[in-house]
């Protein structure tokens, strides 16, 4: 099997709707963490920001999306 294609074929998508997914996946990991370093520094601020977004990401993703010998 071709590698670029087997994975996505896996979820259900072809290898430009995967990279559209793992692009804005990335994107909102990179804001959780920003979120999350922000709230370090200043705890009153952005309390529930990053695990809002990162419970989205795990809707998002789901046990179907989940290969299992990824594991």
């Amino acid at each position: 099997m071709n590698p670029f294609t087997e994975h996505p074929r896996s979820v259900g998508e072809t290898y430009w709707q995967h990279m559209a997914f793992a692009f804005r996946f990335s994107a909102k990991c990179f804001m959780a963490a920003f979120y999350a370093s922000i709230h370090a520094l200043f705890p009153f601020l952005c309390t529930k920001s990053a695990s809002k977004i990162i419970l989205q990401l795990a809707h998002k993703i789901g046990p179907n999306r989940i290969q299992q010998d990824d594991q």
